[in-house]
Formats: structure tokens, C-alpha cells, sequence
């Protein structure tokens, strides 16, 4: 998927999502709109207005369409700083997580307290001008595979283990599931910001774009 520039191109975003595919948009967030830009994204996808975009929180807080759209669409969504953003397919709950890069001085104490032993090694050992970029990889990567559970943070960041790579990310350990209904991928979202995607069900092709705007 190609950037998308254009602010005024918002009802076009939403060709065709196939029941093989992904979308992941990555967008400029206010948190003063609160969910305005989610709902002007999920109204594209539904053709309808995002006025008519009716929600509906499960027992954990995950958001999710409500039964009246009658749609197989699911989505997730997440924010850090200035930024968004959306994930949205067919008959899976995609889990989204973005951060912010910056400075995390206290990453490996922060670890310790939430993280599996195996993911602190991972952190201890990365050089001191890499920490930070380690914890990140494992916080998205954990944050979204627990949002596409369903459970979120209640379920236990320490209850599944993470190894992220160079390149790639890898689930070693999730209590109770078993690893090979699992996805896991590393999201080049650049601008400064470390992104991951996950769900549970076969791989699908992901594809990444960004929007200028939700006007």
C-alpha cells in the first residue's frame, strides 16, 4: 500500500480489503479527537458516515464494530504522541501497538518488574545505546499480541515471552495458546516511532500506508 498524500483522499483508502490481508494506516493524532479519526477511518471501510460508526467495548476494553453493522471488519488502534494507528481485516482481531522513540534510562528496571527473565537478559545484554530500541521492540510486540488476545495488560506482560532480532520478532512463549495460531511482525513505521502488528490465525499479506490526514 502505497502513502497516501492526498488529505482529501480519505473515502478512497478503503479499496478492497481481501480476507488474506491487513491494512495498517499510520496517521497524524491529536488527542483532543480523541476517537475522530479512528471512527473517519472505520466509515471509509463500511461506506457509510462517521456519525453512523457505532462501537461496542468488550469485557476487557477492546473496542470492536457493534453487532448492528453486521460486518466482518474488526480493527485495533493505538497512539503515542502525535501519532496513529489503525489496523483493519476480516475475521480476525488484529492487536496494533506504536511508541514513540525517545530516551527510556530505566528500561531494564522497567523490565525486570513486567518482563519474562529471558526478555531482561535480552535487554541486559544489548549495548547501552541499544536498550532503549530493545525495549521497545518487546513492549509493541507484547502489547499487541495481548490486545489481539483480548485481555490486554490484565493477562500479564510476564505470561508470554518475545524475542526481537535485527530484522524480525519472534514469539517463544504465550500461556495457554498454542504458538503456531500465531503472528507476529515488526512494523517499519520510521518518523521515530517503533510499531508492532499480531493475531491469532494463518499469515496474511500486510500492507502499510500512511495518511496526511482524516479531513
Amino acid at each position: 500500500m502505497q502513502p497516501i498524500v492526498h488529505p482529501s483522499r480519505l473515502a478512497n483508502v478503503a479499496e478492497p480489503l481481501r480476507d488474506d490481508e491487513i491494512h495498517v494506516w499510520m496517521l497524524p493524532y491529536d488527542r483532543a479527537e480523541r476517537r475522530r479519526p479512528l471512527l473517519a477511518l472505520l466509515a471509509a471501510y463500511l461506506a457509510i458516515e462517521p456519525s453512523g460508526v457505532m462501537l461496542r467495548e468488550g469485557p476487557y476494553g477492546r473496542p470492536a464494530l457493534a453487532p448492528s453493522h453486521r460486518s466482518t471488519l474488526d480493527f485495533n488502534w493505538s497512539h503515542s504522541g502525535d501519532h496513529a494507528l489503525v489496523a483493519l481485516a476480516h475475521g480476525i482481531a488484529p492487536g496494533v501497538d506504536i511508541e514513540r522513540q525517545r530516551p527510556r534510562p530505566n528500561a531494564l528496571e522497567v523490565a525486570r518488574r513486567f518482563f519474562s527473565s529471558d526478555e531482561v537478559t535480552l535487554i541486559a545484554d544489548a549495548p547501552s545505546t541499544r536498550r532503549a530500541q530493545v525495549f521497545l521492540d518487546l513492549w509493541t510486540a507484547k502489547e499487541a499480541l495481548l490486545k489481539a488476545h483480548g485481555r490486554g495488560l490484565a493477562f500479564g506482560l510476564d505470561r508470554l515471552s518475545v524475542v526481537a532480532g535485527p530484522a524480525s520478532l519472534a514469539l517463544r512463549r504465550f500461556d495457554g495458546e498454542d504458538l503456531d495460531h500465531w503472528q507476529l511482525q515488526r512494523l517499519a513505521l520510521g518518523h521515530g516511532f517503533a510499531g508492532a502488528l499480531a493475531w491469532r490465525g494463518a499469515a496474511r499479506q500486510v500492507r502499510l500506508g500512511r495518511l496526511a490526514s482524516i479531513a
